[in-house]
């Protein structure tokens, strides 16, 4: 299992950029600052100015920030192409499309309208590296350096074109014609993609969560709240919804009869079939701790190599660089394909699954089994202590072995909060929930 970086020198960027309440944790003076030292670092061999694209989600700070972010640009010498509203993956696109030198993306993906955020894409189209983003903490210490001439602040026409014209491209031989498809986009960044892509592929589609008023971002709706959508499957006569996050880098799929398929199974079924079209690199797919033991029981059925990695989507992505793959992804429907963006893209995923589905309905997809799975969080008094808990490390050695070529044991601490997680496979759910039980028993009385 790949391990994942340190970030203790970083007070303010966590595992997808700086997050918090705008205008409290995350305000103008904030969001200026970080532009104005990352564009900073920015040296063109040509000496021309840095050219950074500003993209955002829906949410009412959203304009507030990208101000901010344009005018920390424009201090450090920049020149700040404000894009609107576009999905997340729209940033790495455009970068490699316009030869960009620096992308900010101002939003905080699912969480409530309240909060934003701010990630910066390099160059090369991938997120900064860890090292990279203690460095611009670094650099706020210090005075700024004043520009003798302030770059400028201009807007970059025809973004949300680029990006449906580039998901076009990709998908062209996907005929969508006559298919009737539900989705949610959450009042958020794909309330204007999604459905224009899907109605250019020729696909019958009914919308929900499009009307975004700055405040409904991810209300109700969306990846992370799945209940109208799956209400609406139930009742109506649409083969497939999708259902998209905030910032749009996210996917959950819904099938007819309303069930909720997440990102294991909608990876396992673009990895076979990329496989059998010869277009998987390497035969290989990379996924986290947390996804489902079937999905590598599925993955071995099919000659598929799988790689493990920490739980985030940069750690995924890191090992699809390494390995010079280009599918991986998370359990919650952050689904990368670099052979089309090398970041999450929702729109993408989607496209990509019904291209994997071909005629199959979703609702009778043998992608792969799901093992049942219990998962519980238990509160600790200090999450770090695990590390030294020899009993708890013996107790899951114990059950793992017992489980083992049949399900699994994970225990790890939260990155966040005084908890430590609790997962356990395997074939039934009563063996499932009776293992997890025991060790849950076991790190109440131990950590708790």
């Amino acid at each position: 299992m790949a391990a994942a970086p340190s970030s203790a020198a970083r007070r303010l960027f966590g595992t997808d950029g700086v997050r918090g309440v705008a205008g409290e944790f995350l305000s103008a003076e904030l969001a200026l600052s970080l532009a104005r030292a990352t564009t900073a670092r920015v040296r063109r061999e040509d000496g021309r100015p840095p050219r950074v694209l500003i993209i955002r989600d829906t949410r009412e700070s959203g304009e507030m920030l990208e101000a901010a972010v344009a005018a920390g640009v424009a201090a450090a010498g920049g020149e700040a192409l404000l894009g609107g509203v576009l999905p997340t993956p729209g940033a790495p696109l455009l970068i490699a499309r316009h030869g960009f030198d620096l992308a900010a993306v101002l939003s905080a993906s699912h969480n409530p309208y309240r909060d934003n955020g701010i990630k910066f894409f390099g160059g090369d189209g991938y997120k900064l590296s860890d090292t990279t983003e203690a460095e611009i903490e670094a650099a706020l210490e210090q005075p700024p350096v004043v520009r003798e001439h302030p770059g400028r602040v201009q807007t970059f026409h025809g973004a949300l074109e680029d990006y449906l014209r580039a998901l076009h491209e990709r998908f062209s031989a996907l005929d969508l014609t006559g298919r009737r498809i539900l989705i949610d986009c959450a009042n958020g960044a794909t309330f204007r993609a999604a459905p224009e892509i899907f109605r250019r592929l020729g696909a019958d589609i009914g919308v929900m969560a499009h009307e975004p008023d700055g405040r409904n971002i991810n209300h109700k709706s969306g990846s992370t709240h799945m209940e109208r959508l799956r209400a609406a499957m139930q009742t109506g006569d649409d083969e497939i919804g999708f259902a998209f996050d905030g910032d749009g880098d996210r996917m959950l799929a819904v099938d007819r009869n309303g069930a909720v398929v997440d990102g294991d199974e909608l990876i396992a079924l673009a990895a076979i079939h990329l496989r059998e079209q010869g277009r998987l690199p390497g035969n290989g797919v990379a996924v986290t701790v947390m996804t489902n033991f079937g999905f590598h029981t599925a993955m071995a059925d099919h000659g598929i190599e799988v790689a493990t990695t920490s739980v985030g989507d940069r750690y995924v992505l890191e090992a699809l660089r390494e390995r010079e793959w280009s599918l991986g992804g998370e359990q919650s429907g952050h689904i990368i394909d670099r052979n089309f963006v090398p970041s999450g893209d929702g729109i993408a995923s989607a496209l990509l699954t019904l291209e994997a589905l071909g005629a199959t309905n979703l609702a009778d997809r043998h992608g792969m089994e799901k093992l049942p799975q219990t998962l519980v969080n238990v509160r600790v008094r200090d999450r770090g202590a695990l590390e030294q808990a020899a009993e708890v490390h013996e107790a899951v050695a114990r059950e793992h072995s017992a489980l083992e070529g049949r399900g699994r044991v994970l225990l790890r601490p939260s990155g966040t909060e005084p908890l430590v997680r609790v997962m356990v496979e395997a074939p039934t759910a009563d063996e499932a929930e009776a293992v997890c039980g025991r060790l849950v028993a076991l790190v109440e009385a131990t950590l708790g």
